[in-house]
């Protein structure tokens, strides 16, 4: 079962009003190794408090083409948060940050859909999205298929209502408090462009349903 005791889990995103965002999770590394693998600008990167956050970045924190990242450590993962980009979902961006270690991304959007990835060692083990019946992708998608299941989470069929963060739970022992009312610093910064591609978020949400590598 999810997990229910305040703090623990990702109930922050289930009672929260986050129509769009994007969260990387990766295992034992430090927020501004993340950061940097994602594609910060340098000379945005750094520790802020909330208000230094809102004062250096606040007016560029939902932009669709370079939005800004916030990022901790929470248990053993590292998370990076945004909540106005997709860089996490970039292929190419999930194979760098995963090298060495293992990366969940989960991004969910007022569609309503969530889509979940899940990379090793470089390589996008499992991909899919609710946006319509899902049909899981990758080098070993059946790999979570034991964790799927319970939740709902079956090939050919809707997904359940917040079945994708129970999945992010469960498997993982991913756990996220409330990092925007954190009364310390925490790593932050502004991505740059994803290269080569013109308004990124429009095909997740805006558009047709997102097209998958199999």
């Amino acid at each position: 079962m999810t997990r229910t005791v305040e703090g623990r889990g990702l109930d922050l995103f289930r009672e929260g009003d986050f129509p769009v965002y994007t969260l990387t999770f990766v295992r034992n590394l430090r927020p501004a190794e993340l950061l940097t693998r994602m594609g910060v600008d340098p000379e945005t990167l750094g520790l802020r408090n909330s208000a230094d956050l809102s004062d250096d970045l606040g007016d560029d924190f939902f932009d669709d083409e370079e939005p800004v990242v916030t990022s901790g450590v929470d248990g053993s993962w590292t998370w990076a948060w945004e909540q106005g980009g997709v860089h996490g979902l970039d292929e190419k961006i999930l194979s760098h940050v995963s090298v060495g270690t293992e990366a969940v991304v989960l991004h969910h959007n007022e569609k309503p859909m969530y889509w979940f990835k899940h990379a090793v060692g470089g390589e996008i083990i499992a991909d899919f999205h609710t946006l319509q019946a899902i049909e899981p992708t990758g080098q070993d998608p059946a790999r979570l298929d034991d964790a799927m299941r319970p939740l709902g989470l079956i090939p050919g069929q809707v997904a359940p209502l917040h079945s994708v963060l129970a999945l992010v739970e469960n498997a993982f022992d991913i756990r996220l408090g409330r990092p925007d009312d954190a009364d310390g610093e925490c790593w932050s910064g502004r991505l740059l462009p994803l290269p080569g591609r013109k308004r990124q978020t429009e095909s997740p949400w805006r558009g047709a349903a997102p097209t998958q590598r199999r």
